[in-house]
């Protein structure tokens, strides 16, 4: 009876986009074995099941034959300003930041555009998911976990408030043009992390007062949005790079009782038992990337994710901008190059960020009930001569034309 009831709720939707079955193709679920000659069925976007060649489907339903190629999850991003920036050095073309130190009310989903060109050009590579993150002042605001499809930013959200962004005081004694001496510059840290604390303490005040108040409670947007910090349903995303600044961030969020994701960890050190007993994430940069000081180990970029995951320590990457968001595959793959294990390479891009932000129930692997984001190629996407042939988000197929394309078609037929 219930197998009947679903056939028949298929063949009562086989009829749109995002109901199918693709066959002949290699399922790479990600959370387990690959599936050689499987038959994928997707019904209303979600994935219904994953079965061989025999799998029996509804009549009516829209066949894809993809034999030979491969099936994977999408790839996620997990720092971007993607849809919020559009030309870097053009001023009104980027929707980042906004003024002021405190701005947890601002959400980075509602800047996005989705008629990026930039946005195109990262599928292409198939990504089909980004964090959205907001930058400056002292607290951002909410870091947006987005598809990369759809005609507005409600359809492209997958979760508006996945991190909180927070500019975590550091000692600096400023540039080769413009120097501090190291006490003034200690005092003006000191300063700062007061005015941090002290705005914590400001909405854990808001939060009793609001609980003791009674209708008339005039609500503030700002220390609203604090709430689900405090609660702990939001991480605070924390930039700390060096050891010094990842034990300080993590003392303090201790003492804040609030949880906490690091990012932009590149040189973590002894900090890394630290981040393993506190079950602390980590989002890395791009490992392509030149050492941090003049006399650093070429390959220092190179070697922090198989040192992050020999201590045991989840991760996820990031490419903390635009321009190089296309190259997030390479950047896993360096990685490999130079020691971490293939299959925590495929689920940094994957299965991992899902988890970190809180979508793992949705997204992030090939299983039944999640939603049908993958993407169909040619070989291992974390190779620079595969192709990504076809895109599926929610279950219907996006188109892979980017500017990139139309450029070399348009100069492939010059006379």
């Amino acid at each position: 009876m219930k197998l009947y009831s679903f056939f028949l709720a298929a063949s009562l939707i086989a009829g749109t986009d995002d109901t199918f079955v693709m066959k002949g193709v290699t399922v790479h679920p990600v959370t387990g074995p690959d599936v050689e000659n499987a038959s994928l069925l997707v019904i209303d976007g979600k994935i219904a099941e994953i079965g061989d060649a025999k799998l029996k489907t509804p009549k009516t339903t829209k066949v894809i034959e993809a034999k030979g190629l491969h099936v994977y999850p999408g790839m996620i991003d997990s720092a971007t300003e993607i849809g919020m920036s559009e030309i870097g050095s053009v001023r009104e073309t980027s929707d980042v930041s906004e003024l002021g130190d405190y701005k947890p009310q601002l959400r980075a989903a509602i800047a996005v555009n989705p008629a990026s060109e930039h946005i195109p050009v990262i599928r292409a590579n198939g990504i089909t998911a980004a964090l959205a993150v907001p930058d400056g002042g002292v607290i951002a605001g909410q870091a947006s976990l987005m598809h990369l499809d759809g005609w507005t930013w409600e359809e492209m959200a997958i979760r508006i408030d996945a991190a909180m962004h927070l500019r975590f005081p550091v000692i600096s004694t400023g540039s080769f043009f413009s120097r501090t001496s190291y006490p003034e510059a200690k005092r003006n840290y000191e300063n700062r992390l007061k005015s941090l604390s002290d705005y914590f303490e400001q909405a854990r005040r808001y939060q009793k007062a609001k609980a003791a108040a009674g209708p008339g409670f005039k609500t503030d947007l700002a220390l609203e949005a604090m709430q689900p910090v405090l609660s702990k349903k939001v991480p605070i995303m924390i930039s700390a790079s060096r050891e010094r600044a990842i034990k300080e961030a993590v003392a303090w969020a201790d003492k804040e009782s609030v949880r906490v994701v690091l990012a932009q960890v590149r040189r973590p050190g002894s900090a890394l038992a630290l981040l393993k007993e506190k079950n602390i994430p980590v989002i890395l940069g791009p490992t392509q990337e030149l050492p941090l000081e003049e006399d650093d180990p070429y390959d220092e970029a190179f070697t922090v994710p198989v040192e992050v995951h020999k201590a045991g320590v989840k991760f996820a990457f990031g490419s903390f901008g635009n321009q190089f968001s296309r190259n997030l595959p390479y950047q896993a793959a360096t990685a490999v190059a130079f020691g971490l294990p293939y299959e925590e390479a495929l689920k940094s891009v994957t299965l991992y960020p899902a988890q970190i932000w809180g979508v793992d129930d949705r997204m992030g692997a090939i299983e039944k009930g999640k939603d049908a984001d993958f993407i169909v190629t040619d070989g291992d996407p974390l190779e620079v001569k595969t192709n990504v042939k076809r895109m599926f988000i929610r279950g219907r197929e996006v188109d892979l034309e980017s500017k990139h394309t139309k450029l070399y078609k348009k100069y492939l037929a010059r006379p």
